[in-house]
């Protein structure tokens, strides 16, 4: 992604002024300020930035500027990224899997909180990290309720996180527990099932948790309604309050949540075909990529080249990217303005996670300017 050094005033004046023929992706550092003091002041415990959702310098260095003083790596690239800009900054490695190279990489560069959800990945971090490290046991419930559930791929059940807690103690590391409740998550009653049952495998194990880390999942807005972040919140410390008899330290690791409301994406209309479908300069294999698995659910605005906004009656068009790939299309038909035309932008609110995270080149596309504003509206 590439960055106009410019500071535009907003998406609009960039749009009017400088006409782009490929997409945008719009920042707003104050909106990420105001989104990290909200969790800095809302939760009851310590925040760590996931930054898989978006690891942008100009994200992690507003973040930090903010007051996030941990990061949530998966990787000695994100490692670097943050050792690099934030020197120091607390690193949680909470990626349960990871090759020894990898942990080794992660013990020169200081890491000391880990995560386990098996006894072979155990058996790496014990002969890699020193004693005396935070190494948390992953735990997943059969729980629905998240736009999906991350419980396929990583966590124990509770018969095995109790097994992993008294292995964790027994080797000398400090043990905790955490667990992902699942993307876009807005129950919370699944946060507070997930501490209970913590709160269970730890009085199971006979170990007492020095944290638990509540993880991510936290929504983001959708379909320009704010997420209700506060009775997440309030459900979170109620519930630790209520499940163990010394609460443990809590920790959280909002990605998605800390970053979409602060980065806008525009998309230029390349054709409009006589089915009524659009052709976009940007698609699934772009900046679009989420469309394709999660509900088509950001706010979006029609603009035409010299920044009017389309107010036609909304007509369900299917809209497509711009690559030779039948599978470039988003997942649910848009309701755009009838008077919709060819070179109008369409402005997608909410797109600051995972939009230059999982962009690819196909085709050639996939080229997406990054400026940043002063406000997004």
């Amino acid at each position: 992604m590439k960055n106009d050094k410019t500071l535009w005033a907003t998406p609009f004046d960039f749009l009017t002024s400088r006409q782009p023929d490929r997409p945008v992706a719009f920042f707003c550092a104050p909106v990420l300020h105001d989104t990290a003091r909200r969790f800095l002041r809302g939760f009851d415990g310590l925040v760590s930035y996931a930054v898989k959702a978006n690891a942008d310098t100009a994200v992690i260095t507003n973040l930090h500027a903010a007051g996030i003083t941990a990061f949530d790596v998966a990787s000695p690239v994100e490692i670097d990224l943050v050792r690099r800009l934030a020197p120091l900054a607390a690193l949680h490695y909470n990626n349960p899997v990871r090759s020894r190279s990898e942990i080794a990489h992660a013990v020169d560069a200081g890491v000391m909180s880990w995560s386990v959800d098996s006894l072979g990945e155990l058996a790496k971090l014990v002969s890699l990290v020193p004693q005396g490290a935070e190494i948390s046991v992953r735990l997943r419930l059969p729980i629905k309720g998240a736009a999906y559930d991350f419980g396929e791929k990583f966590g124990a059940d509770a018969t095995l996180a109790a097994i992993l807690l008294q292995k964790v103690q027994a080797a000398g590391y400090i043990a905790s527990m955490t667990f992902h409740p699942g993307t876009q998550c807005h129950e919370p009653d699944i946060w507070m099932r997930y501490i209970h049952t913590c709160a269970e495998v730890a009085q199971t194990a006979g170990v007492p948790l020095h944290r638990l880390n509540v993880g991510g999942g936290f929504p983001a807005r959708r379909s320009g309604i704010a997420a209700e972040l506060d009775p997440i919140f309030a459900a979170i410390s109620t519930a630790t309050k209520a499940a163990f008899a010394t609460p443990p330290t809590l920790v959280c690791e909002p990605g998605r949540a800390m970053v979409s409301d602060a980065f806008s994406l525009v998309s230029r209309i390349k054709a409009i075909h006589d089915s009524g479908a659009v052709y976009l300069n940007d698609g699934i294999y772009g900046g679009l990529t989420e469309f394709r698995d999660l509900n088509n659910n950001h706010a979006f605005t029609c603009l035409s080249p010299n920044g009017d906004i389309r107010h036609g009656a909304a007509q369900a068009r299917v809209v497509f990217g711009p690559t030779c790939d039948s599978l470039d299309k988003l997942q649910d038909p848009l309701p755009l303005p009838c008077d919709l035309q060819e070179e109008d932008y369409i402005l997608f609110a909410g797109m600051g996670a995972y939009v230059n995270a999982t962009c690819t080149r196909f085709n050639g596309y996939g080229d997406i300017q990054m400026v940043t504003v002063n406000a997004l509206s």
